[in-house]
Protein backbone atom coordinates (compact mmCIF):
# COMPACT_ATOMS: atom_id res chain seq x y z
CA UNK A 1 0.00 0.00 0.00
CA UNK A 2 1.27 3.23 -1.32
CA UNK A 3 1.07 6.00 1.42
CA UNK A 4 -0.50 9.48 -0.47
CA UNK A 5 2.26 12.51 1.45
CA UNK A 6 -0.26 15.71 1.91
CA UNK A 7 0.40 18.59 -0.92
CA UNK A 8 0.09 21.87 -0.40
CA UNK A 9 -3.60 23.56 -0.31
CA UNK A 10 -4.22 24.73 -3.69
CA UNK A 11 -5.64 28.26 -3.86
CA UNK A 12 -6.62 31.02 -6.09
CA UNK A 13 -5.78 34.52 -6.64
CA UNK A 14 -7.89 36.51 -8.82
CA UNK A 15 -6.08 38.31 -11.76
CA UNK A 16 -7.85 41.84 -10.32
CA UNK A 17 -5.58 41.28 -7.25
CA UNK A 18 -2.37 40.85 -8.79
CA UNK A 19 -3.22 44.69 -10.95
CA UNK A 20 -4.34 45.95 -7.40
CA UNK A 21 -2.30 47.51 -4.15
CA UNK A 22 -3.55 44.69 -1.92
CA UNK A 23 -1.59 41.62 -3.64
CA UNK A 24 0.74 41.47 0.00
CA UNK A 25 -2.62 41.42 2.23
CA UNK A 26 -4.52 39.06 -0.03
CA UNK A 27 -1.59 36.45 0.31
CA UNK A 28 -1.52 37.02 4.31
CA UNK A 29 -4.91 36.18 4.50
CA UNK A 30 -4.41 33.02 2.56
CA UNK A 31 -1.73 32.26 4.36
CA UNK A 32 -3.74 32.98 7.97
CA UNK A 33 -6.19 30.92 6.68
CA UNK A 34 -4.50 27.85 4.76
CA UNK A 35 -1.57 27.47 6.88
CA UNK A 36 1.81 28.76 5.86
CA UNK A 37 2.30 26.74 2.82
CA UNK A 38 -0.08 26.49 -0.47
CA UNK A 39 -0.03 26.00 -4.42
CA UNK A 40 -1.37 28.31 -6.86
CA UNK A 41 -1.18 27.92 -10.65
CA UNK A 42 0.25 31.59 -12.33
CA UNK A 43 -1.62 32.42 -15.44
CA UNK A 44 1.29 34.34 -16.76
CA UNK A 45 5.17 34.33 -16.58
CA UNK A 46 7.77 31.27 -16.70
CA UNK A 47 5.80 29.10 -14.47
CA UNK A 48 2.61 29.80 -16.43
CA UNK A 49 -0.03 27.16 -15.82
CA UNK A 50 2.07 24.54 -13.80
CA UNK A 51 1.74 24.91 -10.11
CA UNK A 52 3.94 26.95 -8.00
CA UNK A 53 4.11 26.71 -3.74
CA UNK A 54 4.01 29.55 -1.89
CA UNK A 55 5.26 30.05 1.55
CA UNK A 56 4.74 32.44 3.67
CA UNK A 57 5.38 34.42 7.20
CA UNK A 58 8.16 33.91 10.12
CA UNK A 59 8.70 29.89 9.74
CA UNK A 60 8.95 29.30 6.33
CA UNK A 61 11.51 32.44 6.29
CA UNK A 62 13.44 30.53 8.56
CA UNK A 63 13.03 27.37 6.77
CA UNK A 64 13.95 28.67 3.63
CA UNK A 65 16.50 31.10 4.25
CA UNK A 66 18.33 29.01 7.27
CA UNK A 67 17.23 25.55 8.28
CA UNK A 68 15.73 23.84 5.14
CA UNK A 69 17.91 26.18 2.60
CA UNK A 70 19.51 22.56 1.47
CA UNK A 71 16.71 22.33 -0.09
CA UNK A 72 16.70 24.56 -2.52
CA UNK A 73 18.67 26.42 -5.54
CA UNK A 74 19.03 29.97 -6.57
CA UNK A 75 20.07 29.05 -9.74
CA UNK A 76 16.63 27.42 -10.36
CA UNK A 77 14.90 29.99 -9.21
CA UNK A 78 15.85 32.85 -10.17
CA UNK A 79 17.76 32.35 -13.37
CA UNK A 80 14.29 31.16 -15.29
CA UNK A 81 12.51 34.61 -13.90
CA UNK A 82 15.43 37.17 -14.94
CA UNK A 83 16.42 34.71 -17.79
CA UNK A 84 20.37 34.44 -18.92
CA UNK A 85 20.89 38.71 -19.95
CA UNK A 86 22.63 39.16 -16.53
CA UNK A 87 24.76 35.93 -16.40
CA UNK A 88 25.26 34.06 -13.44
CA UNK A 89 26.45 36.63 -10.35
CA UNK A 90 25.84 35.82 -6.30
CA UNK A 91 21.88 36.19 -6.93
CA UNK A 92 22.03 33.22 -9.09
CA UNK A 93 24.56 30.83 -8.26
CA UNK A 94 24.38 27.62 -5.65
CA UNK A 95 27.21 26.25 -3.27
CA UNK A 96 30.20 25.73 -3.39
CA UNK A 97 30.80 28.20 -6.32
CA UNK A 98 28.53 30.84 -4.18
CA UNK A 99 30.36 30.25 -1.17
CA UNK A 100 33.60 30.59 -3.15
CA UNK A 101 32.66 33.96 -4.70
CA UNK A 102 30.77 35.43 -1.71
CA UNK A 103 34.01 35.14 0.36
CA UNK A 104 35.91 37.07 -2.36
CA UNK A 105 33.64 39.92 -1.98
CA UNK A 106 32.73 39.83 1.67
CA UNK A 107 35.55 42.24 2.29
CA UNK A 108 34.20 45.24 -0.23
CA UNK A 109 30.99 44.90 2.03
CA UNK A 110 31.89 45.09 5.61
CA UNK A 111 30.03 48.12 7.72
CA UNK A 112 33.47 49.73 8.07
CA UNK A 113 34.40 49.49 4.75
CA UNK A 114 30.87 50.57 3.57
CA UNK A 115 31.61 53.85 6.07
CA UNK A 116 34.33 54.69 3.41
CA UNK A 117 31.43 55.20 0.42
CA UNK A 118 29.13 57.31 3.13
CA UNK A 119 31.21 60.94 1.31
CA UNK A 120 30.27 59.79 -2.16
CA UNK A 121 26.59 59.06 -1.20
CA UNK A 122 26.34 62.63 0.13
CA UNK A 123 28.43 64.19 -2.82
CA UNK A 124 25.57 62.39 -5.18
CA UNK A 125 22.41 63.14 -3.22
CA UNK A 126 23.47 67.00 -2.76
CA UNK A 127 24.06 67.29 -6.21
CA UNK A 128 20.79 65.53 -7.66
CA UNK A 129 18.72 66.48 -4.71
CA UNK A 130 19.36 70.15 -5.29
CA UNK A 131 17.48 71.29 -8.78
CA UNK A 132 14.17 69.43 -6.99
CA UNK A 133 12.89 72.78 -5.73
CA UNK A 134 13.16 74.37 -9.27
CA UNK A 135 10.27 71.65 -10.30
CA UNK A 136 6.51 72.11 -10.11
CA UNK A 137 6.17 68.15 -8.98
CA UNK A 138 9.06 65.30 -9.61
CA UNK A 139 8.70 61.80 -9.57
CA UNK A 140 10.37 60.06 -6.66
CA UNK A 141 10.82 57.23 -8.08
CA UNK A 142 12.63 58.51 -11.11
CA UNK A 143 14.82 60.88 -8.31
CA UNK A 144 15.59 58.24 -6.43
CA UNK A 145 16.43 55.61 -9.35
CA UNK A 146 19.13 58.56 -10.80
CA UNK A 147 20.97 59.18 -6.95
CA UNK A 148 21.00 55.49 -6.35
CA UNK A 149 22.45 54.34 -9.74
CA UNK A 150 24.96 57.02 -9.75
CA UNK A 151 26.06 55.99 -5.89
CA UNK A 152 26.32 52.06 -7.09
CA UNK A 153 28.02 53.62 -10.44
CA UNK A 154 30.65 54.81 -8.68
CA UNK A 155 31.21 52.60 -5.41
CA UNK A 156 30.99 49.66 -7.42
CA UNK A 157 33.03 50.86 -10.55
CA UNK A 158 34.78 53.91 -10.19
CA UNK A 159 32.01 55.95 -12.59
CA UNK A 160 31.62 59.35 -11.54
CA UNK A 161 27.86 61.10 -12.81
CA UNK A 162 27.67 61.97 -16.21
CA UNK A 163 26.89 61.00 -18.98
CA UNK A 164 28.50 57.46 -19.39
CA UNK A 165 26.75 56.79 -16.00
CA UNK A 166 23.45 57.65 -17.73
CA UNK A 167 24.00 55.95 -20.76
CA UNK A 168 24.54 52.91 -18.07
CA UNK A 169 21.54 53.44 -15.74
CA UNK A 170 19.05 53.62 -18.85
CA UNK A 171 20.19 50.18 -20.34
CA UNK A 172 19.96 48.48 -17.41
CA UNK A 173 16.63 49.68 -16.56
CA UNK A 174 15.39 48.48 -20.16
CA UNK A 175 17.01 45.10 -19.06
CA UNK A 176 15.12 45.18 -15.94
CA UNK A 177 12.05 46.71 -16.47
CA UNK A 178 11.60 47.20 -20.25
CA UNK A 179 11.92 50.57 -20.08
CA UNK A 180 9.34 53.70 -19.69
CA UNK A 181 6.43 52.78 -17.33
CA UNK A 182 4.18 53.16 -20.36
CA UNK A 183 5.66 50.42 -22.23
CA UNK A 184 4.90 47.91 -20.00
CA UNK A 185 1.77 46.44 -22.10
CA UNK A 186 3.38 46.81 -25.72
CA UNK A 187 4.36 43.77 -27.84
CA UNK A 188 6.34 41.30 -25.89
CA UNK A 189 8.82 40.62 -28.97
CA UNK A 190 9.84 44.43 -29.09
CA UNK A 191 10.21 44.41 -25.48
CA UNK A 192 12.80 41.05 -25.48
CA UNK A 193 14.56 42.64 -28.61
CA UNK A 194 15.00 46.19 -26.89
CA UNK A 195 16.21 44.09 -23.68
CA UNK A 196 18.68 41.56 -26.22
CA UNK A 197 19.87 44.82 -27.38
CA UNK A 198 20.50 47.15 -23.90
CA UNK A 199 22.48 43.87 -23.00
CA UNK A 200 24.55 43.70 -25.66
CA UNK A 201 25.70 47.37 -25.45
CA UNK A 202 26.02 46.61 -21.34
CA UNK A 203 28.44 43.68 -22.37
CA UNK A 204 30.65 45.56 -24.47
CA UNK A 205 30.98 48.54 -21.98
CA UNK A 206 31.46 46.82 -19.18
CA UNK A 207 34.33 44.54 -20.53
CA UNK A 208 36.02 47.64 -21.41
CA UNK A 209 35.60 48.49 -17.45
CA UNK A 210 37.55 44.95 -16.60
CA UNK A 211 40.16 44.78 -19.43
CA UNK A 212 40.79 48.38 -17.97
CA UNK A 213 41.00 47.31 -15.04
CA UNK A 214 42.87 44.31 -15.66
CA UNK A 215 46.14 46.29 -17.28
CA UNK A 216 48.96 46.35 -15.90
CA UNK A 217 49.26 49.87 -16.33
CA UNK A 218 46.28 50.07 -13.97
CA UNK A 219 45.91 51.83 -11.07
CA UNK A 220 44.53 49.97 -8.15
CA UNK A 221 41.09 51.26 -7.44
CA UNK A 222 39.15 50.51 -4.02
CA UNK A 223 35.93 50.42 -5.64
CA UNK A 224 34.20 46.61 -5.48
CA UNK A 225 35.65 46.27 -9.63
CA UNK A 226 38.76 47.27 -8.11
CA UNK A 227 38.96 44.75 -5.69
CA UNK A 228 37.06 41.75 -7.59
CA UNK A 229 39.88 41.61 -10.50
CA UNK A 230 42.63 41.62 -7.93
CA UNK A 231 40.74 39.08 -5.74
CA UNK A 232 41.75 35.43 -6.13
CA UNK A 233 41.59 32.11 -4.00
CA UNK A 234 44.07 29.91 -2.03
CA UNK A 235 45.51 28.70 -4.87
CA UNK A 236 45.91 31.97 -6.97
CA UNK A 237 42.98 31.77 -8.96
CA UNK A 238 41.35 35.01 -9.91
CA UNK A 239 37.75 35.62 -11.62
CA UNK A 240 36.90 35.30 -15.19
CA UNK A 241 36.12 38.37 -17.32
CA UNK A 242 32.66 35.85 -17.86
CA UNK A 243 32.41 35.56 -14.18
CA UNK A 244 33.58 39.18 -13.34
CA UNK A 245 30.66 40.65 -16.08
CA UNK A 246 27.88 38.50 -14.26
CA UNK A 247 29.20 39.75 -11.03
CA UNK A 248 28.74 43.31 -11.92
CA UNK A 249 25.58 43.19 -14.30
CA UNK A 250 23.84 41.43 -10.69
CA UNK A 251 25.42 44.36 -8.48
CA UNK A 252 24.59 47.10 -10.64
CA UNK A 253 21.06 46.20 -10.55
CA UNK A 254 20.83 44.93 -7.03
CA UNK A 255 22.97 47.64 -5.92
CA UNK A 256 20.04 50.25 -7.29
CA UNK A 257 16.80 48.95 -7.94
CA UNK A 258 15.74 47.42 -4.09
CA UNK A 259 17.37 50.85 -2.52
CA UNK A 260 15.67 53.12 -5.13
CA UNK A 261 11.94 51.77 -4.23
CA UNK A 262 12.83 51.63 -0.67
CA UNK A 263 14.16 55.04 -0.45
CA UNK A 264 11.11 56.47 -2.53
CA UNK A 265 9.40 55.34 -0.54
CA UNK A 266 10.28 56.67 2.99
CA UNK A 267 10.39 59.77 1.50
CA UNK A 268 6.34 59.35 0.33
CA UNK A 269 5.79 58.06 3.36
CA UNK A 270 6.57 61.06 5.21
CA UNK A 271 5.15 63.28 2.89
CA UNK A 272 1.86 61.98 4.96
CA UNK A 273 2.81 61.73 7.83
CA UNK A 274 4.65 65.19 8.76
CA UNK A 275 4.35 64.20 12.84
CA UNK A 276 6.88 61.70 11.74
CA UNK A 277 9.33 63.87 9.56
CA UNK A 278 9.04 66.43 12.66
CA UNK A 279 10.18 63.60 14.76
CA UNK A 280 13.23 62.70 12.65
CA UNK A 281 14.18 66.46 12.16
CA UNK A 282 14.60 66.93 15.61
CA UNK A 283 16.08 63.58 15.90
CA UNK A 284 19.00 65.14 13.75
CA UNK A 285 19.05 68.18 15.41
CA UNK A 286 19.58 66.29 18.49
CA UNK A 287 22.12 63.84 17.02
CA UNK A 288 24.11 66.15 14.91
CA UNK A 289 23.05 69.92 15.01
CA UNK A 290 24.43 71.76 12.21
CA UNK A 291 27.51 69.58 12.11
CA UNK A 292 28.53 67.20 9.11
CA UNK A 293 26.32 63.84 9.04
CA UNK A 294 29.02 60.51 9.60
CA UNK A 295 28.72 57.04 10.10
CA UNK A 296 28.43 57.32 13.44
CA UNK A 297 25.79 59.76 13.88
CA UNK A 298 23.80 57.72 11.13
CA UNK A 299 23.44 54.73 13.81
CA UNK A 300 22.69 56.84 16.73
CA UNK A 301 19.44 57.76 15.25
CA UNK A 302 16.91 55.41 16.09
CA UNK A 303 13.90 56.83 15.17
CA UNK A 304 14.87 57.22 11.58
CA UNK A 305 15.78 53.71 11.52
CA UNK A 306 12.38 52.57 12.41
CA UNK A 307 10.53 54.44 9.90
CA UNK A 308 13.37 53.21 7.34
CA UNK A 309 12.20 49.41 8.48
CA UNK A 310 8.44 50.29 9.10
CA UNK A 311 8.40 51.56 5.37
CA UNK A 312 10.05 48.42 4.21
CA UNK A 313 8.28 46.18 6.20
CA UNK A 314 5.08 47.69 4.30
CA UNK A 315 6.54 48.37 0.85
CA UNK A 316 9.32 45.52 0.64
CA UNK A 317 11.48 46.57 -2.37
CA UNK A 318 10.98 42.46 -3.42
CA UNK A 319 7.51 40.93 -2.89
CA UNK A 320 8.95 37.12 -3.32
CA UNK A 321 12.28 35.41 -3.94
CA UNK A 322 12.30 32.39 -5.86
CA UNK A 323 13.61 29.05 -5.60
CA UNK A 324 13.78 26.03 -7.49
CA UNK A 325 13.60 22.54 -4.69
CA UNK A 326 16.60 20.24 -5.34
CA UNK A 327 15.21 17.59 -3.09
CA UNK A 328 11.73 16.59 -1.37
CA UNK A 329 10.78 18.17 1.88
CA UNK A 330 7.85 18.20 4.45
CA UNK A 331 7.11 21.64 5.52
CA UNK A 332 3.94 22.30 7.74
CA UNK A 333 2.70 18.82 7.32
CA UNK A 334 2.93 19.49 3.49
CA UNK A 335 5.47 17.74 0.78
CA UNK A 336 7.07 19.74 -1.76
CA UNK A 337 8.35 17.38 -4.73
CA UNK A 338 11.63 18.15 -6.26
CA UNK A 339 11.34 20.17 -9.64
CA UNK A 340 8.61 22.50 -7.95
CA UNK A 341 8.74 26.28 -8.40
CA UNK A 342 9.13 27.51 -4.62
CA UNK A 343 8.18 31.62 -4.00
CA UNK A 344 8.80 32.86 -0.89
CA UNK A 345 6.40 35.28 -0.08
CA UNK A 346 8.19 37.78 2.10
CA UNK A 347 6.13 40.90 1.71
CA UNK A 348 3.22 38.83 2.33
CA UNK A 349 4.29 37.75 5.46
CA UNK A 350 5.03 41.36 6.33
CA UNK A 351 1.38 41.88 6.89
CA UNK A 352 0.60 38.55 8.74
CA UNK A 353 -1.84 39.84 11.88
CA UNK A 354 -0.74 36.93 14.07
CA UNK A 355 2.59 38.31 13.46
CA UNK A 356 2.42 42.03 14.00
CA UNK A 357 0.30 44.50 15.44
CA UNK A 358 -2.63 45.72 13.65
CA UNK A 359 -0.32 45.15 10.50
CA UNK A 360 -1.27 47.50 7.87
CA UNK A 361 -0.89 50.52 9.82
CA UNK A 362 2.10 52.20 9.36
CA UNK A 363 4.31 52.70 13.17
CA UNK A 364 7.79 52.93 13.71
CA UNK A 365 7.13 52.75 17.47
CA UNK A 366 6.95 48.86 16.32
CA UNK A 367 10.22 48.56 16.22
CA UNK A 368 11.54 50.47 19.31
CA UNK A 369 11.65 49.56 23.01
CA UNK A 370 9.59 48.05 24.55
CA UNK A 371 7.22 46.89 21.57
CA UNK A 372 10.48 45.55 19.47
CA UNK A 373 8.26 43.36 17.63
CA UNK A 374 10.68 42.16 15.49
CA UNK A 375 12.80 40.38 18.01
CA UNK A 376 9.27 39.11 19.38
CA UNK A 377 9.30 37.15 16.41
CA UNK A 378 12.36 35.81 14.70
CA UNK A 379 12.16 36.03 10.60
CA UNK A 380 9.42 37.73 10.96
CA UNK A 381 10.94 40.61 8.94
CA UNK A 382 12.85 39.43 6.13
CA UNK A 383 13.29 43.10 3.82
CA UNK A 384 16.84 42.01 3.25
CA UNK A 385 16.63 38.21 2.91
CA UNK A 386 18.18 36.50 6.22
CA UNK A 387 20.30 33.02 7.00
CA UNK A 388 24.20 33.28 6.01
CA UNK A 389 22.61 34.16 2.53
CA UNK A 390 21.33 37.57 3.62
CA UNK A 391 21.82 40.40 1.19
CA UNK A 392 25.63 41.16 0.63
CA UNK A 393 24.52 44.53 0.16
CA UNK A 394 22.27 45.42 3.12
CA UNK A 395 24.85 47.82 4.74
CA UNK A 396 25.26 49.63 2.00
CA UNK A 397 21.69 50.06 1.35
CA UNK A 398 20.68 51.15 4.98
CA UNK A 399 23.46 53.45 5.16
CA UNK A 400 22.51 55.32 1.54
CA UNK A 401 18.79 54.82 2.35
CA UNK A 402 19.61 56.80 5.78
CA UNK A 403 21.74 59.11 3.95
CA UNK A 404 19.44 60.37 1.26
CA UNK A 405 16.41 60.54 4.09
CA UNK A 406 18.51 62.69 6.52
CA UNK A 407 19.88 64.72 3.84
CA UNK A 408 15.94 65.65 2.51
CA UNK A 409 14.57 65.97 5.70
CA UNK A 410 17.56 68.63 6.50
CA UNK A 411 16.90 71.00 3.25
CA UNK A 412 13.36 70.03 2.45
CA UNK A 413 9.79 69.38 2.96
CA UNK A 414 7.87 66.76 0.59
CA UNK A 415 4.07 67.06 0.10
CA UNK A 416 1.83 64.65 -1.46
CA UNK A 417 -0.04 65.99 -4.66
CA UNK A 418 -2.81 63.81 -4.50
CA UNK A 419 -4.98 62.01 -2.09
CA UNK A 420 -4.87 58.78 -4.38
CA UNK A 421 -2.61 55.72 -3.03
CA UNK A 422 -0.01 55.30 -5.38
CA UNK A 423 -0.84 52.47 -7.83
CA UNK A 424 1.06 49.07 -7.79
CA UNK A 425 1.28 45.94 -8.85
CA UNK A 426 3.10 42.98 -8.17
CA UNK A 427 5.71 40.11 -9.31
CA UNK A 428 8.86 39.64 -8.17
CA UNK A 429 9.40 43.06 -7.64
CA UNK A 430 7.08 45.73 -7.11
CA UNK A 431 5.61 48.55 -10.58
CA UNK A 432 4.56 51.79 -9.87
CA UNK A 433 3.37 52.52 -13.93
CA UNK A 434 2.16 56.26 -12.97
CA UNK A 435 5.26 56.98 -10.45
CA UNK A 436 5.01 58.55 -7.17
CA UNK A 437 4.19 62.21 -7.52
CA UNK A 438 5.41 64.85 -4.65
CA UNK A 439 5.88 68.56 -4.42
CA UNK A 440 9.44 69.58 -2.72
CA UNK A 441 9.94 72.95 -1.26
CA UNK A 442 12.82 74.50 1.03
CA UNK A 443 13.41 73.91 4.91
Amino acid sequence: MTLTRPRPDPVDIPESVWASNQLSSFIARIAEEHGPIFEFRPRGGPHAGQPVVYMVGPQANRFVLLSGREHFSHDQGWTPVIGETLGHGLLNMDPPQHTLHRALMNPAFTSVFMAGYLPLMQRVIAERTAEWVQHDTIDLMVEAREITFDVAAAALVGLRSGPEVDWLRERFYVLLRGGDPGTYDENWDELVRRQLHARDDLQVKLLELIAARRSTAAVAQDDVLGMLVRAHDEAGNRLSDEQLLAHVNILLVAGHETTTTLGAWVLYVLGEQPECAARIRAELTSVVGDGPLTSDSLHRLPFLSAVIRETGRLHSPVLLLPRGVLSDFEFAGRWVEVGTPVFLAIAAGHRMPSVWDDPERFDPERFLPPREEDRRTPYGLATFGGGPRICLGINFAQLEVMALVAHVQRHYTVRHVSKEPVREFGGLLPMLPDGMRVRVTGG
